[in-house]
């Protein structure tokens, strides 16, 4: 670790003067905390500018990365769930070989400010929680998907949670919950962490938890990959795991 975080700073160092570029890169938000506060960093240590579009990995959100792709746009680097992207690479859309894994995010919970932090520390409490909640949001990427989809079936009461579940369409559950328009919220931890007027529960116990991992990878259309692979390899330096874990994530190795 410690040669690779030479290799990075030699890389930099050597950057020709005068040679600023922009980057862009498209992010799924369970990233966007850690890629805004590296990506300032990057661009100290660079010169060039990154610019962030910011989207859903999946879904059906205008500005989902997959759809935003779907319509021709272009990137130089895309920070989505792993699957997804995964997926992406077998369809030709991403290079195989520039694939790199990030961090693996939790799924939280959130009630509005001001309001009691509820225990669920069990899965007992957890479901006796969900069941005298009024309304519930959820988000419309990997999080929500698996809440609808799995883990209400896993708690027993599918058909009582779903009829006061909705899934959120680009909007951060937390601002719902902030508003006063869900009582409880789910959605990545690192997404609830920098939204106001939210109280952060915690995240959701073990035996119902879903990880999900974050990846990096370069589209085969980017206009600018050697950028791409410098601000990767800044954002895998061991410099950077602090800010990662500050958000809410876990980095890997």
């Amino acid at each position: 670790m410690r040669d690779l975080t030479w290799i990075v700073l030699l890389m930099f160092a050597v950057a020709p003067l005068g040679a600023a570029d922009e980057l862009t890169v498209m992010s799924s938000g369970g990233y966007t905390a850690a890629l805004q506060q590296l990506a300032a960093g990057f661009e100290k240590t660079t010169g060039h500018h990154v610019r962030l579009l910011l989207g859903p990995s999946m879904g059906t959100a205008p500005d989902a990365i997959p759809n935003r792709l779907a319509r021709g746009e272009t990137a130089d680097l895309l920070v989505m769930v792993g699957s997804v992207l995964r997926d992406l690479i077998a369809k030709g859309v991403v290079r195989a070989d520039s694939r790199v894994d990030l961090a693996n995010s939790k799924i939280g919970m959130a009630v509005r400010a001001g309001q009691p932090r509820p225990d669920i520390g069990t899965i007992e409490s957890f479901t006796r929680v969900l069941l005298a909640a009024r309304s519930i949001a959820y988000s419309d990427s990997a999080s929500g998907v698996y809440i609808e989809t799995e883990m209400y079936k896993r708690l027993g009461f599918e058909a009582q949670l779903a009829a006061k579940s909705r899934r959120i369409i680009a909007e951060r559950v937390g601002d719902v919950v902030a508003r006063g328009d869900a009582e409880i919220g789910f959605q990545q931890v690192s997404e609830l962490l920098p939204i106001s007027g939210i109280s952060f529960v915690g995240t959701i116990p073990g035996p119902v938890q879903r990880i999900t991992l974050f990846s990096a990878g370069i589209p085969v259309a980017a206009p600018r990959p050697d950028l791409a692979r410098q601000l990767l390899a800044y954002v895998t330096a061991a410099s950077a795991r602090a800010i990662v874990e500050r958000t809410g994530m876990e980095p890997l190795p």
